[in-house]
């Protein structure tokens, strides 16, 4: 996962030429932020779905995503078309990373919307709009007929995705994974609380067995910053989140990104059994 905040376009292109040929690695992420939450405050940030779309177009192998899509930046179903649009750009491959967006105690994360001119609503109502995008988007990806639908009259999306992308949901609030328990086919969220990320996993659990759905069909994500100085213990963390059953990892190598980095990410994080 590369976030694309105080790097460049060549950078960020440079690193996912690189793991697009490196076979240890599967997928490849950017963010959705509009403006840096790290390092140079003030420094610049590219646009996570417009930066997605230049990535499909140069690479051929990786699967690929957005860690996650903030859901209040765009309407429903725009963001179905987006995503559509850059799935059919990468022939199949990608993997539509969604939440509900910035927490209400996050400064960095939260200025974006002022910024912006964006709104930013109670956490309630940014809870159930995500329940109600994962529907609407889902529709306008499968639906062989325009439909109207809570708003939306004559809905109908034309082209299909080239495959219905897998639903990566990220977050780790009760309520979200709520929503996670009815929509994902891929549950993220950050690394670094083991004990937090497990019991999690459990309550995902739980909400799963309430509307009567197979917690095994939602696989388990973790997101791990890297540590050049430091890979063994990713390769710890990882080691853990395998035995707590976690099987889709987003690694974080900081920028600025050393040559052959990806390699460097297969040769000394990935474990050598997948």
């Amino acid at each position: 996962m590369t976030a694309p905040m105080n790097v460049s376009y060549d950078d960020v292109l440079r690193v996912w030429r690189e793991a697009d040929a490196v076979e240890a690695i599967d997928h490849a992420w950017v963010f959705d932020h509009l403006m840096p939450i790290g390092g140079d405050l003030d420094g610049p940030v590219l646009e996570g779905w417009t930066l997605l779309a230049a990535l499909a177009a140069q690479t051929t192998r990786l699967e690929l995503g957005v860690l996650v899509t903030s859901n209040r930046f765009r309407p429903p179903a725009m963001l179905a078309k987006i995503a559509t649009t850059v799935d059919v750009i990468a022939g199949g491959r990608l993997q539509f990373g969604i939440g509900v967006g910035s927490r209400p105690d996050h400064p960095l994360g939260r200025r974006e919307y002022d910024a912006h001119g964006l709104p930013f609503v109670a956490t309630a109502d940014a809870v159930a709009a995500l329940d109600e995008a994962c529907t609407v988007i889902r529709k306008l990806w499968t639906e062989p007929a325009p439909f109207d639908y809570k708003g939306l009259t004559g809905a109908f999306g034309n082209p299909k995705p080239v495959r219905v992308p897998p639903v990566l949901i990220g977050g780790r609030s009760a309520a979200t994974l709520r929503v996670a328990a009815r929509h994902a086919d891929i549950w993220n969220i950050p690394g670094g609380d083991h004990d937090d990320v497990v019991s999690r996993s459990a309550l995902l659990d739980r909400y799963c067995a309430e509307i009567g759905r197979d917690p095994a069909q939602i696989v388990r994500s973790v997101h791990f910053g890297v540590d050049y100085e430091r890979p063994q213990a990713t390769r710890d963390a990882i080691a853990r989140s395998l035995d707590a059953g976690f099987r889709h990892f987003v690694l974080s190598p900081p920028a600025p990104y050393p040559a052959e980095v990806a390699h460097w990410l297969a040769d000394r994080i990935i474990p050598g059994e997948r």
